[in-house]
């Protein structure tokens, strides 16, 4: 049976008042489910979320796995797979023979080209957090064969906008082989500090997920406080937001997507 696979690159948002070229939402507006005893998942972008889809990026979601457990051997297929380890660690194997333990402030990214196969597994006696995201992989860059990468952000070229510390994930500058139009940073603030969110391109919109810590956001006269998994999303038509950290550093994941907001 084939799959229609163009209908997964049309976003799908429902339940958001999305009048707005800036737009703050707190986390509790997202669902959080605990499927099984030893999983707890915050969904920003999934099947269980006002935002369904975003231009051909299926989930991104924060999971906390509980000390020796995880996930099993299973499937993958024309997927491009992120895991940002925020805490703790996780072990990885997969059938191309790739194996290991991505540790907090490394990042993993998987293709499962045409099949691939993986566990994921909390092998530790604490608990491990780790964001994950999902990407439907385009037909122009798709290739049957498997790929896996490991890199620690501390190894990303870095640039500076006012006190944050910006990497580049996904993008021209990056250091993954990515194989998705889009475009993703991760950002620290340190305690106190400041930066200003880059708008997106005039083809693109942000979505923008608080992955640790809390503070402060400012647009004009908007001003509201953010706290862990919070989503921002912008066109760049918006007013340029700036976000504080509180007494903790702050860190944030800023996705650029082919626009998905529908607003003029």
């Amino acid at each position: 049976m084939s799959i229609d696979y163009d209908i997964y690159f049309q976003s799908v948002t429902k339940g958001l008042n999305q009048t707005s070229h800036l737009q703050f939402y707190k986390a509790e507006t997202f669902p959080t489910i605990s499927p099984i005893y030893w999983l707890k998942s915050h969904f920003a972008v999934g099947a269980y979320s006002p935002l369904e889809r975003l231009s051909g990026m299926l989930t991104a979601h924060m999971t906390q796995i509980a000390p020796r457990n995880g996930f099993q051997w299973h499937p993958h297929r024309w997927l491009e797979i992120y895991t940002y380890v925020i805490e703790g660690q996780l072990y990885h194997e997969d059938t191309i023979g790739s194996s290991g333990v991505i540790t907090a402030g490394e990042v993993q990214r998987m293709y499962s080209g045409h099949y691939i196969e993986h566990q994921e597994l909390n092998l530790t006696n604490e608990f491990t957090r780790v964001i994950q995201i999902w990407f439907l992989v385009e037909p122009e860059y798709r290739n049957p064969e498997p790929q896996y990468e490991q890199v620690k952000l501390a190894d990303m070229p870095v640039h500076k906008i006012q006190d944050g510390l910006v990497r580049e994930i996904i993008g021209p500058s990056r250091v993954t082989n990515s194989h998705v139009n889009a475009r993703l940073t991760n950002t620290i603030v340190p305690a106190g500090g400041q930066t200003t969110v880059e708008l997106p391109r005039p083809d693109e919109d942000l979505f923008l997920y608080i992955t640790d810590g809390q503070g402060q956001i400012q647009a004009n006269s908007f001003s509201e406080s953010v706290n862990l998994y919070d989503v921002v999303l912008a066109t760049p038509n918006a007013k340029a937001p700036t976000l504080t950290a509180g007494d903790k550093p702050l860190n944030f994941l800023s996705f650029y997507l082919k626009s998905f907001m529908n607003l003029n």
